[in-house]
């Protein structure tokens, strides 16, 4: 795997904590042993309130999913080290504020939405509270089409807002002026705000040499000025090999 960085991560969580994080992470069946810990801290046995709501809302496939990318545990700790306890006495779980953001990028099949929910999985059985969402670009766009008796504002603004963001096959969808404006307007603010966001996409990031002169990249599908954000919060993760699906079947 190659990898294209566009900031360098912070510090991972030190050793005692990391082994501490390893042991409860293989009592919950994730055995993904290169992720180290972060500073929210699950004492409680059993999976937890957070970990089983975000299971039950997680796709049926990727229900089991591990973040095994070494570029992905360190972003997972880096977002979960980052969380921040909320003013009730120095009680409750740790939530999630502000951080960086993933633009993981590769052919189809490569696993690109399988770190990205193994990702989500990760956060929740560190003992983080976390308000996500996940959705692809395709169906982003569908519910924010203009119709009777929906405040499409309304929606737009709870998704930009949302603490973490799961945003899959971003450039998948028909482009068109305003499936970009709503891009920028969903990328923008979340840049400014710092809000960690997991974006997805099967097209190289920009063109390159290697790139064949007619073949999209995501700059063609969402312009520069979508392109510019994704740059300023983004890490972006070139995942490669064969596609994972085809092998299955």
């Amino acid at each position: 795997m190659t990898r294209s960085r566009l900031e360098d991560p912070r510090p991972v969580a030190g050793d005692r904590v990391a082994a501490w994080m390893k042991a409860k992470l293989a009592e919950r069946g994730l055995t993904d042993t290169d992720l180290t810990a972060s500073s929210c801290e699950d004492e409680g046995e059993g999976p937890s309130p957070a970990e089983q709501a975000a299971q039950k809302r997680i796709p049926y496939d990727y229900r089991h999913a591990v973040a095994s990318h070494p570029q992905v545990t360190a972003w997972v700790n880096r977002i979960a080290s980052g969380a921040v306890a909320p003013d009730l006495g120095g009680r409750g779980r740790r939530e999630i504020a502000h951080g960086p953001s993933l633009l993981l990028w590769g052919p189809t099949g490569t696993g690109k939405t399988h770190q990205a929910y193994g990702a989500v999985r990760a956060l929740t059985a560190a003992g983080c509270a976390a308000r996500w969402q996940a959705t692809t670009a395709a169906d982003l766009y569908g519910a924010m089409r203009p119709r009777p008796g929906v405040d499409v504002e309304h929606q737009l603004r709870r998704i930009v807002r949302v603490p973490l963001l799961l945003l899959d096959d971003l450039g998948a969808a028909k482009p068109s002026e305003w499936t970009e404006e709503m891009t920028f307007r969903l990328l923008n603010w979340r840049c400014q705000n710092r809000l960690p966001t997991l974006i997805t996409t099967n097209l190289p990031p920009v063109r390159s040499e290697r790139i064949h002169p007619q073949a999209r990249v995501l700059r063609d599908m969402v312009g520069d000025r979508v392109l510019s954000r994704l740059s300023g919060m983004c890490e972006a993760v070139e995942l490669t090999g064969p596609d994972r699906r085809y092998a299955a079947a």
